[in-house]
């Protein structure tokens, strides 16, 4: 079939824009910074504030510290009970002294003493129960001394063979260590907590604001500063529907500005899903003109720092 010129001319620009959009659009849009807010985990009193608002920063630059006071404190207890746990398994490993096992022998020679003497008593006692020259009270007294005695030997015994026995004292040590084990990771979590409350720039960029002065007191979690980073400033602009087809992610744009010298590339890394500023009518002819699509790209570092969140810029398509 052979269509008159003007309505190829029509098809031919229809299949332009349908496979790259038009090839001298210019989009609209703005520079977007994504800031991040720097806060400590801890609350207290502001120490020192260490950049200004509008300062640059580089990465791992410390931007303000909260006093350590009372987490400094707990600190320091803690570390005390790890040294205090720690000397206590160096004394349960060791051999006991022979001065105290003598004097664990001396008790049981003791014990086996009183165990004599009190069978002998109870020997005595039966005997004269038996003439019945005491009474029944008497005799049952006199055995629950016998079974005292007995049951106190017993016990020196025992401790004497637990301390003769190296390895006697393994639930002791296995006790000691996992207290060991308790403070260090008490001691682990309060160094955590003190060294978060110096906090630096996690990345080079600029602080576009502070909140608080030194002295005044700081919740925990509040932000402090705000930050740009370099690598958060983006380029967000909108393309019509009909152009939108022919963008991708990972596609280069050509970005212009006021006042940025030579336009400079960007590249696509966000194409949103669903139009904005969609009228509520059927998408006719003329309505569908009124639908926008947001588009996102990231400048090229070398541009990304120089750029002003809210600055107007024009995206061409790469190559325009």
């Amino acid at each position: 079939m052979i269509f008159p010129t003007h309505r190829a001319v029509a098809l031919a620009t229809v299949l332009l824009a349908a496979c790259g959009g038009d090839p001298d659009a210019v989009w609209n849009g703005y520079v977007e910074g994504e800031f991040v807010y720097l806060a400590a985990p801890q609350a207290g009193y502001l120490k020192t504030l260490d950049v200004a608002r509008g300062a640059r920063v580089v990465a791992a630059e410390q931007v303000f510290a909260i006093a350590p006071d009372p987490d400094a404190q707990a600190l320091a207890a803690a570390e005390a009970r790890v040294e205090a746990a720690r000397s206590r398994i160096d004394n349960l490993s060791e051999p006991r002294r022979r001065p105290e096992i003598a004097a664990l022998a001396a008790l049981v020679h003791a014990a086996e003493t009183a165990l004599r003497l009190a069978n002998t008593q109870l020997v005595q006692q039966e005997a004269l129960a038996k003439s019945r020259f005491i009474s029944q009270a008497r005799l049952d007294e006199a055995r629950a001394t016998r079974d005292g005695e007995a049951a106190r030997l017993d016990a020196a015994r025992q401790q004497l063979a637990t301390y003769r026995d190296s390895f006697g004292r393994k639930a002791e040590v296995a006790a000691a260590r996992a207290e060991l084990e308790a403070a260090g990771a008490d001691a682990a979590l309060r160094q955590w907590q003190l060294a978060r409350k110096t906090v630096a720039a996690p990345a080079a960029g600029e602080i576009a604001d502070t909140y608080f002065q030194p002295g005044e007191w700081v919740g925990a979690g509040q932000p402090v500063a705000s930050l740009l980073p370099d690598g958060r400033r983006r380029i967000r602009f909108y393309v019509p529907e009909r152009e939108v087809a022919g963008l991708a992610p990972g596609q280069a744009v050509t970005v212009r500005c006021d006042g940025c010298g030579d336009a400079f590339d960007a590249r696509i890394d966000f194409i949103a899903a669903e139009a904005e500023y969609t009228p509520p009518v059927i998408y006719s002819e003329k309505a569908r003109t009124r639908l926008v699509f947001r588009v996102e790209a990231v400048p090229a570092p070398e541009f990304a720092a120089g750029l002003r969140p809210g600055l107007p810029v024009d995206v061409v398509p790469a190559g325009n």
